[in-house]
């Protein structure tokens, strides 16, 4: 599941609200345990979930850098590359 958690921090255009809540999906179903709550739980994930993507949205509205923002479109051109050498192409 975590390997759907993509860095979000110093690309152009910004990580967008979208983004974060995805993110913060993902973590919450890891450490639970589920992909998806029982209704008895529904209230306390989407709770937590709301919690992680307030914090996620904090924390990179709040870091800084000096490195040039990243270009998503080659970022993940690199990640097919990696992948393609790591499993070898389809």
């Amino acid at each position: 599941m975590c390997r759907n958690i993509r860095p979000l921090h110093n690309f152009e255009p910004p990580a967008t609200s979208a983004e974060v809540n995805a993110a913060a999906l993902q973590y919450v179903r890891k450490i639970a345990g589920t992909a998806a709550p029982s209704q008895a739980n529904r209230g306390a994930f989407d709770e937590a979930v709301a919690a992680v993507a307030a914090a996620t949205a904090h924390l990179l509205d709040h870091l800084t850098t000096s490195a040039p923002p990243k270009n998503r479109d080659v970022e993940a051109a690199k990640a097919r590359a990696r992948s393609a050498a790591r499993f070898g192409t389809a």
